[in-house]
C-alpha cells in the first residue's frame, strides 16, 4: 500500500473536498519529467514486439521504422483510454497499455503459415479487431472474477508479475542481442551495476522532485555512462524523421482468417486476465482497490485499444507491469503522469526522431533501473501477502503452490515444450498460470465445503495424528481440539 502520509497525497479543492492522489493534477514540470519515465521504463517492451514480427514478415529497414512509429501511437492512445477514460471506458488508473507480448509467437506463427508475406500483417490485423471487439463485450462478465481475488490471492499475483518481469530485466542487463559476442560481457554488466547504484544512491541521499525522478535520472547518467565506452549508438537519431504519420491501413486492408482470429481471442483472454490482476495490483498499490466496475472500465480499454490499433497498423494492446514498479516506487500516483507518458508515445509515434531519443538508451542501463522497478513490483505482493492470513495453513498452500506454478516458465522455460502452441499461449505466462491457480485453490481450500475451519488444519510440515484431540497451542477457556487462534 501506498504511504499515505507523504505531503502530496492530498489535493484540496477550494470547496473544501479532498481529492485522491490518482485524480491529483500535478505541476507542468514534474507531470512530464515522471511521465517521460513511464515511457522510459516501458519503451523496450512497446517496440519489441513490432521489430521481432516485422523482421520475420521481412520488412525493410523504413517499413520496420514505420511498423514501431505505429505501434508507440496506438499504445499511447491506449493509454489515453486507459488513464483519462470516456463514458465507462478506463479504469482511471495510472495504467499504461501497450503492444503485449504474449501475441508474439501466435503472430510469428501467422507469419508462418502465411503463403505470401505480404498478407501477413493484413490477417495478423483482421484477427486483432475481431479479438478487440469480442473482448469488448465480454468485458463486464470477465470483470465479475474480481470477487475471486482476495488478498491472498492478489497478493500472490501481485508478487509473480515482479518476480516474471525480473528475467526481462537481467535479459537488458546483457545487452540487446543474444548472438552478440558482448552479450552478458562486463562492460555490459558494469553499465546495468553502475546504473542500479546511481539509481539506489539518488534515491538514498536525495529529497522531493529528485527522489522521485530517480529512474529517468539514472538512466541519463547511464546513458552518458555508456557514451565512452562505446555502449551508446546515437545512429538512430541522425537517421531518423522529424515527421511521419502512421497512414492507416499502410500494410494493406485486413484480412479475416478463422485460424488466425482464434489464435488471438486465446491471447485476448490471457491479456484480459493479466490485466485483471495488474489492475488489482495498481489499486492495492494507490490505495484505490479496484473494483467490478474498474476493471470492467479498465478491461473495454484494452480491448478497445486492441480493436482501434490495427486501423493505424499497431497491434493488441494491454497493461504494462513494469510501470506498476515505478508507480510503487516513486508513489507518484497521479493518472495525469501516466496520461502524460500517453502524450509522449503519441509524439514519438508522429516524430520518429523523439522515438530514437529514448532508444538512444543502451539495454543494460534499462537493465539496471529495472531491477529496481520490477523488485518494487515484488515487494508489493510481499507486503499484501503479510495482511492475508498466512497464520492459516490453507493461505500458506495457496501460495507456495500458486507461486511454484507461476514460477515454472521462467526456471523451465521448455516445460511444456509438449503441449499444443494454443495451450501454451497461457501455460508459458507464468503470471497466467499463477493467477489461475490462485483462484481455484482459494476456491477449493476457502469456500467449497468450508465444513472445516483452516485453523483446524496442521501445518504442511508438521504430522498430522493429532488433528482430532486437543493441541498443544489449545489457548485457556478452549474446548478441545480448538486452536488458540480459533479461541481468541
Amino acid at each position: 500500500m501506498a504511504d499515505q502520509t507523504t505531503p502530496s497525497s492530498t489535493d484540496v479543492h477550494p470547496t473544501g473536498t479532498t481529492r485522491h492522489p490518482v485524480d491529483e493534477r500535478l505541476p507542468a514540470l514534474r507531470t512530464a519529467t515522471s511521465g517521460l519515465q513511464h515511457v522510459a521504463a516501458m519503451y523496450a517492451g512497446v517496440v519489441a514486439p513490432p521489430l521481432i514480427v516485422g523482421a520475420a514478415v521481412g520488412l525493410s529497414p523504413a517499413d520496420l521504422t514505420f511498423l514501431t512509429g505505429a505501434c508507440l501511437f496506438t499504445a499511447g492512445l491506449a493509454t489515453f483510454l486507459q488513464t483519462l477514460g470516456v463514458w465507462r471506458i478506463g479504469a482511471r488508473l495510472p495504467f499504461v497499455n501497450g503492444v503485449t507480448f504474449a501475441g508474439v509467437a501466435p503472430m510469428i506463427a501467422i507469419v508462418d503459415s502465411t503463403e505470401d508475406k505480404h498478407d501477413a500483417l493484413p490477417v495478423i490485423f483482421g484477427a486483432v479487431i475481431v479479438a478487440g471487439a469480442l473482448g469488448f463485450l465480454a468485458a463486464p462478465f470477465f470483470s465479475k472474477a474480481v470477487r475471486f481475488f482476495p488478498p491472498v490471492v492478489t497478493g500472490t499475483v501481485i508478487t509473480l508479475i515482479g518476480i516474471s518481469l525480473m528475467p526481462v530485466a537481467f535479459g537488458w542487463a546483457q545487452g540487446p542481442d543474444p548472438t552478440a559476442g558482448d552479450f552478458g560481457s562486463t562492460t555490459n554488466l558494469g553499465l546495468a551495476g553502475a546504473t542500479l547504484v546511481i539509481v539506489l544512491l539518488l534515491r538514498r541521499f536525495t529529497r522531493g522532485f529528485v527522489k522521485q525522478i530517480a529512474v529517468l535520472l539514472g538512466l541519463v547518467a547511464g546513458t552518458l555512462v555508456a557514451v565512452p565506452l562505446g555502449a551508446a549508438d546515437f545512429a538512430p537519431v541522425a537517421d531518423a524523421a522529424v515527421v511521419g504519420f502512421p497512414t492507416p491501413f499502410h500494410f494493406g486492408a485486413p484480412q479475416f482468417q478463422l485460424a488466425a482470429i482464434v489464435s488471438l481471442c486465446v491471447v485476448m483472454v490471457v491479456s484480459m486476465t493479466e490485466s485483471t490482476a495488474d489492475m488489482l495490483a495498481l489499486g492495492e498499490i494507490v490505495d484505490r482497490p479496484a473494483d467490478e466496475r474498474t476493471i470492467a472500465a479498465g478491461l473495454r480499454a484494452d480491448a478497445l485499444g486492441s480493436a482501434l490499433s490495427p486501423l493505424f497498423n499497431g497491434f493488441m494492446c494491454s497493461a504494462f507491469a513494469q510501470n506498476i514498479g515505478l508507480v510503487a516506487m516513486t508513489r507518484v500516483r497521479s493518472r495525469y503522469v501516466v496520461a502524460a507518458g500517453g502524450g509522449f508515445l503519441v509524439l514519438m509515434g508522429l516524430c520518429p526522431m523523439a522515438a530514437s531519443l529514448i532508444a538512444v538508451v543502451p539495454r543494460p542501463v534499462l537493465g539496471g533501473a529495472g531491477v529496481v522497478l520490477f523488485g518494487s513490483v515484488a515487494a508489493s505482493g510481499i507486503r499484501t501477502l503479510v495482511g492475508a492470513g498466512l497464520d492459516r495453513d490453507n493461505n500458506v498452500l495457496i501460495v507456495a503452490v500458486s507461486l511454484a506454478v507461476g514460477i515454472v516458465p521462467i526456471t523451465a522455460p521448455e516445460f511444456y515444450h509438449a503441449f499444443p502452441e494454443t495451450a501454451r499461449i497461457i501455460l508459458d505466462s507464468g503470471i497466467s498460470t499463477g493467477c489461475l491457480a490462485a483462484v481455484a485453490l482459494n476456491l477449493v481450500f476457502n469456500h467449497i465445503g468450508q465444513g472445516q475451519d483452516a485453523d483446524d488444519v496442521t501445518h504442511p510440515m508438521e504430522p498430522g495424528e493429532r488433528i482430532a484431540g486437543p493441541r498443544e497451542d489449545t489457548a485457556p477457556g478452549a474446548v478441545p481440539g480448538q486452536s488458540a487462534a480459533t479461541a481468541r
